[in-house]
């Protein structure tokens, strides 16, 4: 088995994710990210909360693992971690940072947490953490399972 350290694991593009956010300890809103490019540390997507694609622009470091990125209404940061299930062979990436709103949104200056995550298949041997995920793991991953078994447009 290997450990996550050993593992040089990087951000699948293109890919699409469940994305759930909270701002001042309220549970706001739930959505889809999509990463569409990363060329150069550079990430380019969209993020949908409300039925609107929203472009987003921001950089990916691979060595520490964060990402920050920006749409019109807010800025997102976080890091990437891995949770891999062997017995059905998935890979579970995730995202989980903290964001904050900026003008033109109504809630400018409030802070928040957001996880997001998506499924590959697992290649390879599975990385053991010996922890668990954080519980909003399966949140995302069930609206993200939802969305497309009923076809929705991500």
């Amino acid at each position: 088995m290997q450990t996550a350290q050993q593992t040089m694991v990087s951000i699948p593009f293109p890919s699409v994710w469940g994305i759930h956010a909270a701002i001042a300890g309220r549970p706001i809103v739930w959505g889809v990210l999509n990463i569409n490019s990363m060329t150069d540390n550079r990430v380019i997507g969209t993020v949908n909360f409300r039925g609107t694609h929203i472009p987003i622009n921001g950089h990916w470091d691979k060595n520490t693992k964060q990402i920050r990125f920006d749409s019109p209404y807010a800025t997102f940061s976080g890091n990437l971690a891995i949770f891999d299930e062997p017995q059905i062979r998935i890979r579970h990436f995730i995202l989980n940072g903290r964001l904050i709103m900026k003008p033109p949104s109504l809630q400018a200056g409030e802070y928040g947490t957001w996880i997001a995550t998506t499924n590959r298949a697992l290649t390879g041997n599975p990385v053991i953490s010996g922890t668990l995920p954080p519980v909003g793991v399966f949140l995302t991953s069930n609206i993200l399972s939802q969305l497309q078994q009923n076809n929705v447009r991500i």
